[in-house]
């Protein structure tokens, strides 16, 4: 059985991804100011503790493994659960093979023999961790521990040396910002700015993902998530303060990779050679933790009849070994079809915040609806404090359609097929 030790390192290690590298870059050119640039962390983390509250009384008060899509399906019927989790499914196994190709990509940097052979390194990583896993829950909960460990450490030395060689330029230049006069000028940056921020964030709520499995769900659930979401903003956080304290925001701004900027200037030409290093250590307890989660949801899915009931054969180890290698195989699929990889995400991500409304519209329909159902954590502040979340989700939502029409037309266009794939499944069972 699993507890928050597990809890704390799939949250880690499924959260803290390629995101705190690239969105910097992004935020820092729509907000080129030190205090805006890190204000907008703050208000992701809020965002990221708000929800908790909400999720963490769903996870008790169902602990089933199985993510968010057990909470759609249990408060608003099967077809909105077939949404959740199959949005989720494919984003999950997407981004690991996202993730894999950038360790590739890295390691044909580091070793010039490996160069231009990304796909296949990545292939390989995917299919090991996904053997590792195979082998039990054990394993998979032994390596995810250890390898968020490691990425908490590399990142604490990255913070530490950008404290010990910086200069604190980047605040030094705070005074130098004014802001445009026009509103929907100063609106429209701060949205795209939130937007990458909770991508950034996305992946707090890891520990819902194996509910059944934890040693103590009334305890270990919430105290998985809040203490997740607290380490998670507390490392976002020091970061970026690094950061800024090694490089001015102007410099960050438009950077895809900022840290690996930060990184030429503290260690000079070991710079490159060292960041690529952290990405690779960072980017494997992201692997492993996108795995365990993707097995899950297809697990769940198909022991609720929405899949084929084979996935949801568990081995002697404790793992869905079915469920595993169908993920893997996703996942595979997409490393071949690298260059769709992207778009697919970018289409599946319209789905991203909304499975977070629908969670918490659920509460809000089991608190109505089930008054008495047993509730080992309540939400503090409830209805305040879910509909703050509530709202700020759909805000979020409404700014993502209205930047990136054409996408989420797609996205309309794949919930609109949805149904009859709905359909499908559940007359195949």
């Amino acid at each position: 059985m699993l507890g928050v030790g597990f809890g704390l390192a799939v949250i880690i290690g499924n959260t803290i991804g390629a995101g705190i590298f690239r969105a910097p870059g992004t935020i820092a050119a729509q907000l080129p100011n030190a205090w805006l640039f890190l204000g907008v962390w703050v208000l992701g983390g809020l965002y990221a503790f708000l929800g908790a509250i909400a999720i963490a009384e769903l996870g008790t008060m169902i602990p089933r493994s199985g993510g968010q899509y057990v909470y759609s399906r249990y408060a608003l019927g099967e077809y909105a659960g077939f949404v959740v989790g199959w949005s989720d499914w494919i984003s999950s196994c997407g981004s690991t093979a996202l993730v894999s190709l950038l360790i590739g990509e890295f390691s044909g940097a580091l070793v010039p023999a490996l160069a231009g052979k990304g796909p296949v390194i990545a292939a390989v990583v995917a299919i090991l961790f996904a053997a590792l896993q195979w082998r039990g829950i054990i394993w998979g909960s032994n390596v995810q521990n250890l390898t968020s460990l490691l990425k908490a450490l590399a990142f604490l030395a990255l913070i530490v040396a950008g404290f010990v060689f910086g200069s604190g330029i980047g605040y030094t230049q705070a005074e130098n910002y004014n802001p445009p006069g026009n509103l929907f000028l100063v609106v429209v940056p701060l949205i795209i700015a939130l937007r990458e921020v909770i991508y950034t964030y996305d992946g707090w709520s890891g520990v819902i993902y194996f509910s059944e499995e934890v040693k103590n769900p009334a305890r270990d659930i919430p105290r998985s998530l809040f203490g997740g979401v607290l380490t998670i903003t507390a490392i976002y956080l020091l970061v970026n303060v690094a950061l800024l304290y090694v490089l001015p925001v102007k410099t960050i701004a438009g950077k895809e990779f900022a840290a690996g900027e930060a990184a030429n200037v503290i260690f000079g030409n070991n710079g490159d050679t060292i960041f690529r290093c952290l990405t690779i250590v960072s980017m494997l307890s992201s692997i492993n933790a996108l795995h365990l989660m993707a097995t899950r949801v297809v697990f769940a899915m198909s022991r609720d009849g929405l899949f084929t009931r084979k996935a949801a054969v568990v081995n002697d180890g404790g793992t869905p070994s079915v469920s595993l290698w169908l993920s893997a195989l996703v996942a595979l699929l997409f490393i071949i079809f690298g260059q769709t990889t992207g778009r697919v995400l970018t289409i599946v991500a319209f789905f991203f915040v909304a499975n977070y409304i629908l969670s918490f519209i659920s509460l809000f329909v089991l608190r109505r609806r089930e008054p008495e159902k047993p509730r080992p954590y309540r939400a503090w502040g409830h209805p305040w404090t879910t509909g703050l979340a509530l709202v700020g989700s759909l805000l979020f939502l409404a700014g993502a359609i209205v930047s990136d029409t054409r996408n989420s037309v797609y996205a309309l266009v794949l919930l609109a097929v949805s149904y009859p794939l709905f359909r499908l499944a559940k007359w195949l069972n």
